[in-house]
């Protein structure tokens, strides 16, 4: 292992961006699960040379668990199939999917050490992707992996245990959660 020191959480900005209906409960239930498939979508306006303004439409409710440090699944009620990630319809029956809330731990599954990346990512190279495994979810969740020297990839980390972290400043990207070795 190398001494340098090694990423564990992502540099927190004050740069921010303009939000318009995010209503998020205070409190998860299943009661309150169910009623995140009501929730007006989140409208978001971001400065990209000129103001775009979008819609998440239905995985609205998915980046306002983010936001609220909440990491959120779809499944389908009649055969149980559970995604790690936003899904409006079971990808089997076409039944619409309902939320639930995944764990915030889980297993490293499969990771790469990405050399390159896009614009945004560029200036981070090397970094982790890792797909999670979680318990109870039949899809897998692709995120960043902290806290591991890329410059020291191991198939060791197969298996290793995980725990979500999230930005404390969202910029409602699925780069708001990210995981690192479980202390």
């Amino acid at each position: 292992m190398s001494d340098k020191k090694v990423l564990r959480k992502i540099e927190e900005t004050d740069d921010g961006t303009i939000l318009f209906n995010v209503p998020f409960p205070t409190e998860l239930n299943e009661k309150s699960l169910a009623d995140l498939n009501n929730m007006a979508p989140i409208i978001m306006k971001q400065p990209y040379q000129i103001d775009y303004i979008h819609s998440y439409g239905q995985d609205s409710p998915w980046f306002a668990g983010l936001m609220n440090k909440h990491l959120l699944g779809s499944s389908d009620a009649e055969s149980g199939y559970t995604y790690a990630l936003p899904r409006g319809h079971d990808m089997y029956s076409g039944d619409q999917t309902e939320w639930v809330e995944l764990p915030k731990e889980g297993k490293i599954h499969a990771f790469t050490v990405c050399h390159y990346g896009s614009e945004e990512f560029l200036p981070e190279t090397p970094f982790i992707l890792a797909m999670i495994k979680f318990k109870g979810v039949d899809t897998l969740l692709l995120t960043r992996l902290l806290g591991l020297d890329p410059d020291d990839a191991s198939l060791d980390w197969i298996g290793m245990e995980v725990e979500a972290k999230f930005r404390r400043l969202s910029k409602l990207k699925p780069t708001d959660v990210y995981f690192v070795p479980k202390e």
